[in-house]
Formats: structure tokens, sequence, C-alpha cells
């Protein structure tokens, strides 16, 4: 896979795997079905969770992650085993839901399905901060935004990876990602302001 950035001057920093996800990799490409098991149940809710929620139907993210593992064993062979997996996974979940998101067509209803049947998700022992980022007025808000941004955000804040695994994920360097970042929290305050006053105190 291509990691490289978006920025001419940038480079995407690595993260160092721990050696026992390491040694899990290096089992499940001489076949050993328990340790890909194990791979498994440990990616398997944040793929499922990125999917959910770029495309705001969970049949459909169930399918996105079942694919994602598909093309991950597939690709486990030529995977560079001195990066972290996550950031990897992720970037195919990601890829896999865009191309879903975009010959569907359906988008937009199924995430207004989403927020007014499941107005909060994540972890439901988050703080309070975490909580008003779960509420129903703050996805109305940032599905508004377009498909980067919206990445981004879910990244970074939904599923709280660090700037560089965000960076991986993306494919781009971590300064770029700190300028989306910027660049998107920037457009979502203004739709707060515009739109969801009840939020201006995030």
């Amino acid at each position: 896979m291509n990691h490289s950035g978006d920025s001419a001057s940038g480079t995407v920093l690595t993260i160092e795997p721990s050696q026992e996800s390491v040694n899990l990799i290096m089992r499940a490409r001489l076949g050993d079905g328990a340790a890909w098991d194990v791979l498994v149940q440990q990616y398997q809710q944040p793929a499922f969770r990125l999917a959910y929620l770029l495309l705001g139907d969970a049949d459909e993210a169930e399918d996105v992650a079942q694919e994602t593992f598909l093309r991950v064993f597939r690709a486990l062979d030529r995977f560079d085993a001195s990066r972290p997996m996550l950031p990897w996974l992720l970037s195919i979940t990601a890829n896999l839901a865009r191309n879903r998101r975009r010959s569907i067509g359906r988008f937009f209803g199924a995430l207004q399905r989403l927020i007014r049947e499941n107005p909060g998700m994540g972890n439901a022992e988050g703080n309070g901060h975490e909580q008003r980022w779960q509420s129903q007025a703050l996805w109305g808000a940032v599905r508004r935004l377009n498909y980067s941004d919206q990445q981004v955000v879910y990244l970074r804040y939904f599923l709280e990876l660090s700037v560089d695994e965000t960076a991986q994920a993306m494919a781009i360097p971590p300064g770029t990602v700190k300028s989306r970042l910027h660049r998107a929290i920037n457009r979502l305050r203004s739709v707060i302001d515009r739109d969801y006053p009840e939020l201006r105190e995030l």
C-alpha cells in the first residue's frame, strides 16, 4: 500500500507495533488460524465502527468490515509488520466504505435513521465532553461536512486515533491531518453557529 502523503515536504510517521502484534501477524502468515482469529477479534470492532460511522447502516457496515478482513488476509504477506496494523486496516475500511457509499446513493437517509434511532454512539462510560460529541444535534452537524472532513473527525475523535495513526489510516502526512482537522473543526463550528446554537459550548 502506498503510504505517501499529498504534501511534497511531509512524510507519514510510523508507530512501533507491539511484539505481540508482530508475532500474531507472522503466525497468521504461516497459516495459523488461531493467530488470525485473534487479529480479527482485536480489530473487528474498530473496522465495524468506522464503517458504521461513514455509512450509517449496520448491515452495510458489517459487509464492509467482512470485506476489509478478506482484503487484509489476502494482503497479509505484503504487509510491513514493522508498521502498526490498525491504521492500515482502517484505511482499507475507509476506502471500501467510500466506494460503497458512492454506489448505494442513500447515505444521508441511513445517517438520519442512525441519528434518530441511536443518538449516542461510542463508549457509554465517556466523560461529559465525549457525551456531547455523541449527541443527536452534533451528529446532525457532522453529517453536513464533506466526506474528507467527516473521515478525519471520525478517525481522530470518535475512534480516538492519534494524529500519527490517523495519518497512516488516511495515507497522508501528520501535518496534513492537523491542517485538515483544523479546517474541519472550523467548518463544523460554522455549521454549529448557523444551525445548532445549542452546541456552541463545544
